[in-house]
């Protein structure tokens, strides 16, 4: 292989983790509104790509056509440059990808430094394609050219989509202005899954709203001048209003392998943040009358099957799931010393088509590959994205609700008639079994995450009324399937605006 072609791999390798990790995991690009410019950059500079992937693997392009070949590569310089200054308009890049950016630039230049004298030899020969397949070489790079185009579509359609929500935002009639001096309502995490449907509801319920983000930049430009966007909560003044707080905010826990740094960043992503909080109130002339906090039902660990919990039942030691909830709900629980109402809401896994854990699951059912995990007996405690964010609105208004709530759907299943019931929204069947073994052993303890439930009875919703929209998991995916997420309802001046996942639970 010449090490010209092996450049061009490592910088495809680079480009494609970059795009996996930091555009899709971590900034989420596709779901926002306000990253349409750079997506439209990429999807330009991965069609380039691809051509030039495809032209390299089977073609020497002789005399006129170097020429060709030496404008892609300058256009794809302007396209970088041009992003990076997006980037730098948009979001706030975290140091890894400004690293690995840096990375891929001197490794673009090693490539153009490598490239110049070939294109020379070439611009001196008389002008056609020349074949020079180069076999594995050849046939590696045509699929790099493949991934890379479809890539590029999706993309393109991603920012076509993105266009039609900016067009119906522009028919919007704008919401009135909320008064200065109108108590707040504190979220951290508010641009995060979760976060970004509750800022709707409560935006359109004529509320003043501080956000809490590690990205200001960002949140501003998402959310528009009417929502005070902060990055510490030493920003917030002593006398400052604030009548309830609702903390969402923590690193996602199911992803990568919980080793022990991991645990550590799970935990402290949580309960620092809430220490944080508690300073806040002490600090406040008058404190919050309410916390609402996120917590999940993995309070309850991994019971045993036919047992039903409820919001009295207790936490496992030792399963780390456990653990994780029952320290957080205790950093939250110091609150109530300060005389605030605290609500803890165990959520579900939250079912919403914009992020965790349907997209990918609709996806794999779509294509026929929905699967039955283990034995499939395990159940599956869930609620519906609309539901989750009406229970962080009943329990800021219910004054008589405190304490442990299970924010899940009344409505109990197993994971195999979960993945029935899911494919069946699609019209496919769920023929697929997946065997436990190797789940446990390529996720270690996060496995229990998808093999081990727990049967949760959302006890205390029903004895308090909350009226839920979807109720039954029938309805929630005929929903889910049915039609696309309604768009943030925003300022029409706010179009073009963007923001990053603070993470969810």
């Amino acid at each position: 292989m010449h090490i010209l072609d092996a450049v061009l791999i490592g910088q495809a390798l680079l480009g494609a983790f970059d795009n996996l990790w930091h555009h899709e995991w971590a900034a989420r690009l596709p779901q926002q509104r306000g990253a349409r410019r750079e997506l439209a950059l990429h999807a330009g500079r991965e069609a380039l790509y691809g051509a030039l992937f495809l032209g390299l693997a089977w073609w020497s392009w002789h005399g006129a056509l170097a020429v060709a070949v030496a404008a892609v590569l300058g256009v794809e310089v302007v396209i970088t440059l041009t992003d990076f200054l997006e980037e730098d308009r948009t979001r706030q890049l975290p140091p890894f990808e400004r690293w690995l950016h840096t990375v891929l630039t001197v490794c673009y230049g090693l490539f153009l430094g490598l490239m110049g004298p070939r294109l020379i030899e070439w611009w001196q020969q008389p002008t056609g394609l020349a074949p020079a397949g180069r076999g594995l070489v050849s046939w590696l790079f045509t699929a790099m050219a493949i991934v890379v185009w479809a890539w590029s579509v999706r993309n393109a359609l991603a920012v076509r989509r993105l266009g039609r929500e900016s067009a119906a935002l522009r028919d919007q009639p704008a919401l009135p202005a909320v008064p200065r001096q109108a108590s707040a309502v504190l979220i951290t995490g508010a641009t995060g899954f979760v976060g970004q449907a509750l800022v709707r509801r409560l935006r359109s319920q004529g509320r003043r709203l501080i956000v809490l983000t590690r990205d200001p930049k960002q949140a501003r430009l998402q959310f528009g001048a009417d929502i005070a966007v902060i990055g510490a909560l030493d920003d917030i003044a002593a006398e400052t209003r604030i009548e309830a707080i609702v903390h969402l905010a923590g690193a996602r826990v199911l992803g990568r392998p919980w080793t022990r740094a991991r645990r550590r960043e799970l935990l402290e992503s949580r309960t620092r943040l809430t220490e944080q909080l508690h300073q806040l109130a002490r600090r406040l002339e008058r404190p919050p009358a309410v916390l609402v906090a996120a917590s999940a039902v993995g309070f309850y660990g991994v019971p045993e099957d036919g047992v039903i919990c409820d919001e009295c039942s207790r936490a496992q030691r030792g399963v780390f799931q456990s653990d994780l909830c029952a320290a957080v709900e205790h950093e939250a629980m110091r609150m109530e010393g300060l005389g605030m109402r605290v609500v803890r809401l165990r959520f579900g896994v939250i079912l919403g088509r914009e992020d965790g854990a349907y997209p990918m699951q609709a996806l794999a059912a779509r294509l026929g590959l929905a699967a039955r995990l283990g034995d499939g007996r395990q159940p599956v405690p869930w609620i519906h994205l609309d539901d989750a964010v009406g229970f962080i609105d009943w329990a800021l208004r219910r004054t008589d609700v405190r304490g442990a709530v299970n924010a899940v759907a009344p409505d109990l299943c197993a994971q195999a008639a979960f993945s029935i019931a899911l494919a069946a929204s699609f019209g496919r069947p769920a023929w697929m079994r997946m065997p436990a073994a190797p789940l446990r052993r390529l996720a270690g303890e996060m496995s229990t995450l998808l093999l081990d439930g727990q049967r949760v009875m959302p006890r205390v919703a029903l004895a308090g009324g909350f009226v839920y929209r979807f109720g039954t998991l029938n309805s929630t995916l005929r929903d889910l399937a049915s039609h696309p997420q309604a768009p943030v309802r925003i300022r029409p001046s706010d179009e073009g605006r963007t923001a990053d996942d603070a993470a969810l639970l």
